[in-house]
C-alpha cells in the first residue's frame, strides 16, 4: 500500500521531471530564437523576456529544491507545476506570434533590397541626365549671349536699314550690270574656247605641213647629192658603174618619195582649203558635210525591225516590264519600279530621272530592261572624265575632212526629230541613258542641253517654230547658210546614273532642280535571285499610246491633301533655308497626277512620299543637323504620320544619325 510520503515523494520525481523537460523545451526554443534573431530590435525584447523566463525557471528550481526539503508542501509544488504549464503555454503562443514577426522582417529585407536596386538604376539613368542637363545649360549660356549679341546687332541693323533703302536702287543697277557683264563674259570664254580649239587644229596642220615641207627639202637635197655623185663617177672604171647603175636606182626611188610627197602636199592644201569652207576653185563644199549624222546608229535599226505592241493600259504593261525583270534574275521592288515609271512620264516637267548610289546595285539594269521591257529605244551614252563641252555630247565639225563628226546621240536624235528631218522615223519612243554622268562635270557638257529640254513648249505648241526655237539644238558647221537644228521632242526621255566615290563630282544644284534624284541604299542582304520564265519579245511603244497615258497637272490641283501636303513641303523646305519655287511645285504635283493606279498603291500618298525622297531629300545636303533639328523632326513626322510611309521616315532617321560626324546632312537613301 502506498503511504502518503511515497506519494510525496512520486509527485515530486514528477515535478522534476516536467520541470526538465520544461528546461530542455526553454532551452530549444531559446537556441531557435537565439538562431532567429538579428538585428531587429524586437527579437532582442523578445530574448529579454525569455532570460528573464529562465531567471525564472532558475528561481523555480532554486525554489523546488527548497520544496525538496520541506516534501510537506506538495501541495504548493503542483500550484506550481500548473503555473509553469499555463507559463509553457504563454511561452508557445509568443513563439507563434513571433513566426509573422519574422516573415515581415523577411519582407523588409526584400523591400529594402528592391529599393537599393532601383536607385542603383534611378543613378544610373540620372548620369546621363546630368551630362545632357549640363550640355543644355551650356547651350543656354550661349544662347543668353547670342541675345545679347541680336539685341545689339538689331540696333545697328535699324541703322543700316535707312542705308539700305537708299542703295537699293544702285544696288539693281549694279546687278543688271553684273548680270550683262557675266552673260558677257560667259560668250567671251566660249569664244575663247572655240579659238583654242582651232588654233590648236591650224597649229598641228601647220606642223604637219612643216614635217612635209621638211620631208621634201631632204629628197631634194639628196637627189642633188645623187647627181653630183653621179657626176663625179662617170670618169671612174667599169666596176664602178655598177655601183652607179645601183645608185641610179635610188634615185629613181627617191624621185617616186619626191611625187608622193608633193601629191601629199597638193592633198592638204586642198584639204585646207576645205577646212576654210571652200574648194580648191573657191566654191563651197557643203553636200557631204551631214552625210554621217544622217546615217542611222544601231539603235535606230532595231528599233525598225520590232513589231507594233499589241494595245493595253498603263497596268498591263508595267507587269509586262515586272516579267523581264525576273526573267533576267533582277529584283526591284514595285515601289521602285512605279517611281521610275513615272519620273519618264513626267517628262514635260521634269527633265530628267537620276539614278544615284554604290556601283553594283542595278542603276543601269534599271533603266535598260525597263525600256525593253516597255519597248522603248534604248542608247546607253558612257560619260568620259574629259569631257567639258556639249561638242563632247553631240559631236563636233572636223576642220581637216569637211565633216561633221556625230555621236550617236545626235544620230538618233537627229534620227527621231519630226520637225526637221523629213526622213524621221514615226510615232516611236527612245531612252537616253548618261552613264556614269558625274564622272565629268555635268554643267560643263550637259548644261546647255538641260536648258533645251527645259524651254521645250508644250507638246501642243510644238509645231510653232517661234515657240520651238529656244528649245532647238543648232549644230557648229561653218560657212552653212542654214546650219541643221534639231529638236529634243517629247518621244525622247532621258536618265543618267551616277556613282559616289572619289572619282566622281556633285551634281549641281541646276541638275537637281530639274531632275527626279531616286538613289538605291547599300543593300542589307545579297541578292540572289534566278532568272524565272522566258524573256519575251521586244514589241515597239508607240508613242501616241504612251502620250495617252500622261495626265495634267489639272487632275490633281482641286485635291486638297496634295494642295495641303505640298504647301507643308513648301513650309518645311523653307525653314531648312532650301527654299522650292513654283516650278517644282507644278513637278510634284505632275508626279502625283501621274502615278500609276496600280493594285496595292495609294497613288497620292505613295506619290508625295516619293516626291519628298526624290526632290526634297537631295537638296538638303550640307544642312548642319543640330542647328535644324526640330525641322528635320518635323519633316519626319510629315512623312510617317501624314503620308504613312515608315521606312522613308526610318530612313530619314538613319541618315542624320550617320551624319552626326561630320554635323552635316548627307542622304543615304532608303530600302524598300
Amino acid at each position: 500500500m502506498i503511504t502518503d510520503n511515497t506519494l510525496i515523494v512520486f509527485i515530486i520525481v514528477g515535478a522534476l521531471a516536467l520541470l526538465a523537460i520544461v528546461q530542455i523545451t526553454l532551452a530549444i526554443r531559446q537556441d531557435r530564437l537565439v538562431s532567429a534573431a538579428g538585428p531587429i530590435e524586437e527579437l532582442a525584447v523578445y530574448e529579454k523576456r525569455l532570460e528573464e523566463k529562465q531567471r525564472l525557471m532558475d528561481d523555480l528550481e532554486e525554489e523546488l529544491a527548497k520544496r525538496r526539503e520541506a516534501m510537506a508542501v506538495v501541495a504548493d509544488i503542483g500550484a506550481e507545476v500548473d503555473g509553469l504549464r499555463r507559463q509553457k503555454e504563454e511561452l508557445l503562443a509568443e513563439w507563434n506570434a513571433m513566426g509573422d514577426k519574422r516573415e515581415e522582417v523577411q519582407a523588409m529585407r526584400r523591400e529594402i533590397e528592391d529599393v537599393v536596386i532601383e536607385r542603383q538604376s534611378l543613378e544610373a539613368e540620372l548620369a546621363p541626365l546630368r551630362a545632357e542637363y549640363l550640355s543644355v545649360k551650356e547651350r543656354l549660356e550661349k544662347a543668353e549671349e547670342l541675345v545679347g549679341r541680336i539685341d545689339a546687332l538689331t540696333n545697328e541693323h535699324a541703322e543700316i536699314s535707312g542705308k539700305v533703302e537708299a542703295m537699293r536702287g544702285e544696288l539693281r543697277r549694279l546687278e543688271e550690270a553684273e548680270a550683262r557683264v557675266a552673260r558677257l563674259e560667259d560668250r567671251g570664254n566660249e569664244l575663247e574656247a572655240d579659238c583654242a580649239r582651232l588654233e590648236g587644229r591650224i597649229a598641228s596642220q601647220n606642223d604637219e605641213l612643216a614635217e612635209l615641207t621638211a620631208r621634201v627639202a631632204k629628197a631634194r637635197d639628196a637627189l642633188a647629192e645623187v647627181q653630183s655623185e653621179h657626176s663625179r663617177t662617170e670618169a671612174q672604171s667599169a666596176a664602178e658603174k655598177v655601183e652607179l647603175r645601183r645608185q641610179q636606182g635610188e634615185l629613181e626611188a627617191l624621185g617616186e618619195t619626191r611625187t608622193a610627197l608633193e601629191a601629199r602636199l597638193a592633198y592638204l592644201k586642198g584639204e585646207i582649203a576645205k577646212a576654210e569652207g571652200r574648194t580648191p576653185d573657191g566654191e563651197a563644199a557643203e553636200s557631204d558635210k551631214l552625210r554621217e549624222l544622217r546615217e542611222e546608229p544601231p539603235v535606230i535599226r532595231a528599233m525598225l525591225d520590232w513589231p507594233l505592241a499589241d494595245r493595253e493600259n498603263e497596268t498591263d504593261a508595267l507587269k509586262r516590264v515586272e516579267r523581264r525583270f525576273r526573267a533576267k534574275g533582277l529584283h526591284y521592288p514595285a515601289r521602285t519600279l512605279y517611281a521610275f515609271h513615272t519620273a519618264m512620264k513626267v517628262n514635260e516637267t521634269t527633265q530628267m530621272a537620276v539614278l544615284a548610289g554604290i556601283s553594283g546595285t542595278g542603276k543601269s539594269q534599271l533603266p535598260r530592261q525597263y525600256a525593253a521591257g516597255m519597248g522603248i529605244g534604248f542608247l546607253q551614252v558612257p560619260v568620259q572624265p574629259r569631257w567639258d563641252s556639249p561638242q563632247d555630247l553631240m559631236g563636233f565639225y572636223n576642220y581637216i575632212e569637211g565633216k561633221f563628226r556625230p555621236t550617236d546621240m545626235a544620230r538618233a536624235l537627229w534620227a527621231l526629230d519630226e520637225i526637221n528631218n523629213d526622213d524621221a522615223i514615226q510615232d516611236r519612243m527612245m531612252m537616253i541613258l548618261l552613264d556614269e554622268m558625274n564622272l565629268a562635270r555635268v554643267e560643263y557638257y550637259f548644261s546647255d542641253f538641260l536648258s533645251r529640254l527645259e524651254s521645250r513648249p508644250k507638246p501642243e505648241d510644238v509645231g510653232d517654230a517661234n515657240e520651238r526655237k529656244d528649245a532647238e539644238i543648232e549644230l557648229e558647221i561653218p560657212n552653212m547658210q542654214y546650219p541643221p537644228r534639231i529638236f529634243p521632242g517629247y518621244n525622247l526621255l532621258f536618265a543618267g546614273t551616277m556613282n559616289e566615290d572619289e572619282s566622281t563630282q556633285s551634281l549641281s544644284d541646276k541638275v537637281v532642280d530639274r531632275a527626279n534624284v531616286l538613289r538605291f541604299a547599300a543593300p542589307r542582304a545579297i541578292n540572289t535571285a534566278r532568272p524565272e520564265g522566258e524573256v519575251s519579245e521586244v514589241r515597239a511603244l508607240s508613242q501616241e499610246r504612251w502620250q495617252g497615258w500622261v495626265r495634267p497637272v489639272s487632275e490633281v490641283e482641286g485635291e486638297a491633301r496634295v494642295r495641303n501636303s505640298v504647301e507643308t513641303m513648301v513650309e518645311i523646305m523653307k525653314d531648312l533655308k532650301r527654299p522650292i519655287g513654283h516650278r517644282l511645285g507644278r513637278a510634284i504635283m505632275a508626279y502625283v497626277a501621274n502615278y500609276p493606279k496600280a493594285e496595292g498603291t495609294r497613288p497620292i500618298e505613295d506619290a508625295l512620299a516619293d516626291q519628298v525622297e526624290m526632290r526634297l531629300l537631295p537638296k538638303l545636303r550640307g544642312v548642319d543637323v543640330e542647328v535644324a533639328a526640330a525641322h528635320f523632326s518635323r519633316l519626319r513626322t510629315f512623312v510617317e504620320q501624314d503620308l504613312g510611309d515608315e521606312k522613308l521616315a526610318h530612313a530619314i532617321s538613319d541618315s542624320i544619325q550617320s551624319s552626326e560626324e561630320t554635323g552635316q546632312f548627307v542622304w543615304s537613301g532608303v530600302t524598300r
